[in-house]
């Protein structure tokens, strides 16, 4: 399978988009040439405005100027892009219900030698408080493309998070990103592996090793985290009878947080929740802290291990 980069498909496609749609407008805080947005910015300077190191104002000005009709991206580092400006996002865009699309790269771990401040693992948890707001996580770069595609496509606010690492690509040039839809990436009668974004990788490669102990794990790719898929989420649930999320995110109020509280309502089965528990991040190479984060491959299936041997 190939490696790509999500950054990159974003900025291809807002480069695509701008061509077909004039009322397209970018913002970037300083960081153009991280969140990929540089790529818009080269053939379509007009409408391109780089904020400087000014999230909040950045995210004010997206909103209003979508009030005027266009269709607004802005761009910066989740950890600032939430962190920094949870008051405008949620006054000034969702609020209003403004067509602004806010696109944060370099989410939680995959950050690595930026360290704590800048790994964000509580992003996801802020966004899926706001009411209106669209919260996506890709799993790969076709998937970063089309859901990018979407959000210009449909008014309101989207929040789409993207790592920094490059992923392994599972989806062909003819998937399409539908919101409240889970794509199933394998099947499973055993137990069922939940993930999103950089973890999905990381969940396959488990259900492999748990394949060679004859355990058969469905592992599911929640991209859309709000609307969330709870069709598919309690059918694997009812089928397999345990449920393991896992996330590079805080587990409260993140993707496991997502899960169990539809599972509480419709169908209660023994889960796990993977990911960060109440701590920062910290400086190293992504797949060093992986490891000391317990978030590896090797840690996922260990833990479906465990929860499968739970009454």
């Amino acid at each position: 399978m190939a490696v790509e980069s999500l950054r990159g498909a974003y900025g291809q496609t807002l480069l695509r988009l701008g061509r077909e749609n004039p009322d397209l407008v970018v913002l970037d805080a300083d960081l153009a040439k991280s969140t990929q947005t540089q790529v818009f910015a080269k053939e379509y300077a007009g409408r391109f405005i780089d904020m400087g190191l000014s999230e909040q104002d950045m995210v004010s000005t997206a909103a209003g100027i979508a009030l005027t009709g266009k269709t607004v991206f802005a761009s910066s580092f989740c950890a600032f892009l939430m962190g920094r400006v949870f008051d405008q996002v949620r006054q000034s865009v969702c609020y209003n219900q403004a067509n602004v699309k806010l696109v944060g790269t370099h989410a939680g771990l995959g950050v690595g030698e930026d360290g704590a401040t800048h790994q964000a693992l509580e992003d996801v948890a802020l966004a899926r408080t706001l009411p209106g707001l669209t919260v996506i996580v890709p799993a790969d770069a076709v998937e970063t493309a089309s859901a990018v595609e979407f959000a210009a496509a449909t008014p309101g606010p989207f929040f789409i998070r993207l790592t920094r690492n490059n992923l392994t690509t599972f989806f062909g040039a003819e998937h399409r990103f539908v919101p409240g839809r889970a794509p199933v990436l394998r099947d499973g009668t055993d137990i069922t592996l939940v993930a999103m974004g950089a973890m999905v990788e990381k969940a396959m490669q488990a259900a492999e090793l748990l394949a060679a102990d004859r355990v058969a794990a469905a592992v599911i790719n929640f991209s859309s985290l709000k609307p969330l898929d709870g069709d598919t989420l309690l059918r694997y649930a009812r089928q397999t009878g345990r449920v393991l999320t896992v996330e590079d995110h805080s587990v409260r109020g993140g993707l496991g947080g997502a899960c169990a509280e539809f599972l509480a309502q419709h169908a209660p089965v023994p889960m796990t929740l993977m990911g960060m528990d109440d701590q920062f991040g910290r400086s190293g190479k992504p797949e060093d802290l992986y490891v000391h984060f317990k978030l590896s491959a090797s840690d996922i299936a260990a833990a479906a291990r465990r929860l499968l041997s739970r009454p």
